[in-house]
């Protein structure tokens, strides 16, 4: 998303998704739900303080079982959840009386989010399958965690091939950051059974879409200039990260929820995608990390928000890795369509 990439244009050109131009020839068809929960499990912050709406139920101090802590005369605590740079996400859908659920994304570290769903008293049994938004391990950290939570290993589990890349973050002047690699044989071996696809695919009788690669379409969402892949034994450009992929749900009556891990691809790219994989319609809500923050990306918090403007969301939750620019600058500009995020807020939305 720089301007200023400072990468090989042969290389970024030969990386980049083919751009889909116009309306879908065969717009897929999503199943429209009843209704649609998204419980966040992971998130960079954590406000006990804020305010419920309509849409949105907070978590609160006090939640979860009492800790023991000596410094009180009760000798016990109760701290509430756990923030960390990371993502995760429990959606369930309603559809005919029936209720679905699958977990999207897993957070940063072993622990945070099966500790936060246990202080958040969920029923991890309910979880029908994972998706991950890509393959970075601020969201993918959480599998041992989510293994002890379940009692079981979480399958299936639907990523993009490019998820198991080796990568790292070279910013100018930086030292070189090395990400940890997701190990293919190792999740097999945990008796996960492994879904990998690049197009766009369904879950949960058809009510959730699952983008696959999205089309790159607008001119100022570029990618991340300082992101490299290991391949051919060196290491490339990788701006496009092309695993970025992200869920839709139609709720009946409102139109489309689109949930994000980071937005590599684009928030903009995101939301007109899923547009134009149903067949156009209305954006409802947009959830989720928009890869906003950083000098690399501010410069693109404007048009970004003014095409955002321009969908007239309905709610948009910019989370994890929006950056505090890029929501007081969605705040300003969609008014009461924005929501901020936070680790165990449960937003419900429900047909017209």
């Amino acid at each position: 998303m720089c301007t200023d990439s400072g990468v090989d244009p042969a290389a970024v050109a030969f990386a980049a998704p083919r751009v889909a131009e116009g309306a879908a020839v065969d717009p897929v068809v999503l199943e429209p739900v009843d209704a649609l929960t998204i419980t966040v499990l992971v998130d960079n912050s954590f406000d006990a303080l804020l305010a419920d709406t309509d849409v949105a139920t907070r978590g609160r101090l006090g939640t979860g079982q009492p800790q023991g802590a000596h410094q009180y005369v009760e000798g016990a605590t109760r701290a509430g959840l756990v923030a960390e740079h990371g993502f995760a996400a429990l959606v369930t859908v309603t559809r005919d009386g029936h209720d679905h659920t699958l977990l999207f994304d897993t957070g940063v570290s072993p622990d945070g989010m099966s500790t936060n769903g246990r202080r958040l008293d969920l029923a991890p049994g309910d979880i029908q399958a994972v998706v991950l938004s890509h393959g970075h391990a601020d969201h993918t950290g959480g599998f041992p965690g989510l293994e002890r939570w379940l009692g079981r290993a979480p399958s299936p589990l639907v990523l993009h091939p490019a998820a198991f890349t080796r990568r790292r973050l070279a910013p100018p002047g930086g030292e070189p950051f090395v990400m940890p690699l997701l190990d293919r044989a190792a999740l097999s071996g945990d008796g996960i059974e492994l879904v990998e696809r690049r197009e766009p695919s369904f879950l949960l009788d058809g009510s959730v879409l699952v983008t696959g690669e999205v089309d790159r379409t607008t001119e100022f969402e570029r990618g991340m200039a300082f992101h490299e892949a290991f391949l051919d034994e060196a290491w490339r450009p990788d701006p496009w990260i092309v695993d970025d992929q992200a869920l839709v749900v139609d709720v009946r009556g409102r139109g489309l929820v689109v949930l994000t891990g980071c937005g590599h691809a684009g928030a903009v790219n995101i939301a007109r995608h899923a547009l134009r994989l149903t067949g156009g319609g209305h954006l409802h809500a947009l959830l989720g990390g928009l890869h906003l923050t950083g000098p690399g990306f501010e410069q693109i918090i404007e048009p970004t928000v003014a095409a955002l403007v321009g969908m007239a969301p309905d709610v948009v939750v910019p989370a994890h890795c929006t950056g505090w620019r890029a929501q007081m600058r969605l705040a300003q500009e969609l008014g009461d369509a924005f929501l901020p995020g936070a680790v165990g807020s449960r937003y419900a939305f429900a047909a017209a």
